[in-house]
């Protein structure tokens, strides 16, 4: 046991009866009930995050008994057992609930705006030249190896990944180069099915990385995590459905889903097959996606 939790422990008067060590945290059992202990993050301003959200009556976070220099002590809850679609709903539900809460506007200036569109623009220029330079290799060999097949069957659907980013990144830029004020909110910046859980009400875990923020970043860090596990066009219309979202943020949201993951080459083949499948599952399923959803949105205009 850490000398930290040792203290902790001690100070709180505490006979430990058994220790866990649980992904990155340590759970430990006494008399008085069990307690998580977990190093601090960067983020090393999270009772400022609790602190606004219960000024926003938002208390869906667990309780923090105590702290050190490198340690916060949590209350321990007991994950209650349902269906792993059931959480990716609940999930959606408690992050409306928190962007809803926590909405505000906020100034920004020209230059806010053209960083990202840069910073976008710069990633799909620098993709479509590691591609363009990727499949000339590939198509100059005499004999492909598998993972390089998978790349030259696909490279049609990657560059319609790439187009749409740069045609929709160019309307998007269109649409908020003259806007001065942005919608924001508390994003919890760190999504998965690992950190909600459910007790006698939901909760939110590990807010290190918490901040001020658009509410897209949630779902794209959501959909980034588990891509593969559900349906997200319904998941994001029944987000939508209580927390819409506005035209440029939605087109910003699928900028970000839709580039597509840069296919490295130096591996083993076997690893590298494995890893081209995958990029390529996401871009299918990306595609499939943002056009399927759009045209729901489109229909219910």
């Amino acid at each position: 046991m850490d000398k930290e939790i040792r203290s902790i422990v001690k100070k709180n008067a505490l006979v430990p009866k058994k220790l866990t060590i649980k992904n990155n945290v340590r759970i430990i059992d006494t008399e008085k009930g069990s307690f998580v202990f977990k190093k601090k993050g960067n983020n090393r301003n999270v009772d400022n995050i609790y602190k606004y959200l219960t000024s926003r009556a938002f208390d869906y976070y667990p309780n923090k008994i105590d702290e050190t220099d490198e340690y916060e002590m949590y209350e321990y809850i007991e994950d209650y057992n349902e269906p792993i679609e059931q959480k990716a709903v609940d999930i959606i539900n408690l992050l409306t609930l928190l962007h809803s809460k926590t909405i505000f506007y906020k100034e920004v200036d020209f230059d806010y705006y053209k960083e990202i569109y840069e910073e976008l623009d710069g990633r799909i220029t620098y993709l479509n030249n590691y591609y363009t330079d990727l499949i000339t290799v590939i198509e100059a060999s005499i004999y492909m190896s598998p993972s390089d097949y998978l790349i030259a069957r696909n490279i049609g659907k990657i560059y319609g990944m790439l187009n749409y980013c740069h045609y929709s990144l160019e309307k998007w830029y269109e649409k908020i180069k003259d806007k001065k004020k942005m919608r924001v909110v508390n994003i919890h910046n760190n999504v998965t099915i690992d950190h909600y859980l459910k007790k006698d009400k939901p909760y939110f875990i590990s807010w290190n990385k918490s901040k001020i923020d658009s509410p897209i970043y949630d779902l794209l860090i959501f959909y980034k995590n588990h891509y593969l596990d559900f349906d997200f066009s319904e998941l994001f219309l029944m987000y939508e459905s209580r927390y819409i979202l506005t035209e440029d943020e939605r087109l910003l949201l699928f900028i970000y889903m839709a580039l597509p993951p840069k296919m490295e080459v130096n591996e083993r083949e076997y690893d590298l097959c494995k890893k081209h499948r995958k990029v390529l599952d996401y871009i299918y399923k990306t595609d499939a996606l943002i056009a399927g959803y759009n045209n729901k949105i489109n229909t219910q205009k």
